[in-house]
């Protein structure tokens, strides 16, 4: 069974707000690093909910879909943080597959 976040691209303005966003959404631990290497720890364990890494959780063998609203005006404001969001779920996804997991996270949105 998937699950769906709903991720408020007019919101990201930075990489704090990217960061806020994704805190927020995912109930991320007090102890979050607000970096690229924290989101991908965190979002690498979203169906692992023993790890306490996220609030979000999903089922062994299910995906996690990102619903970004407002996804052209994110990319066009913040073209950096846009990519990395990219780069970053791929990375979650490759380094699962690398330790024989399933792909958990997916990316939907309508520019």
């Amino acid at each position: 069974m998937s699950k769906v976040v709903e991720i408020d691209g007019s919101a990201v303005v930075d990489w704090s707000s990217f960061h806020d966003q994704f805190s927020t959404k995912m109930g991320f631990p007090a102890f979050y690093g607000r970096n690229g290497n924290a989101w991908i720890d965190c979002m690498t364990s979203v169906d692992c909910p023993e790890d306490g890494l996220s609030s979000v959780t999903v089922i062994k063998g299910a995906t996690l879909t990102l619903q970004v609203s407002e996804a052209s005006s994110w990319a066009t404001r913040c073209p950096e943080v846009w990519a990395a969001f990219q780069e970053m779920i791929a990375f979650v996804n490759w380094r699962r597959i690398e330790q024989n997991e399933g792909a958990v996270l997916a990316l939907s949105y309508y520019a």
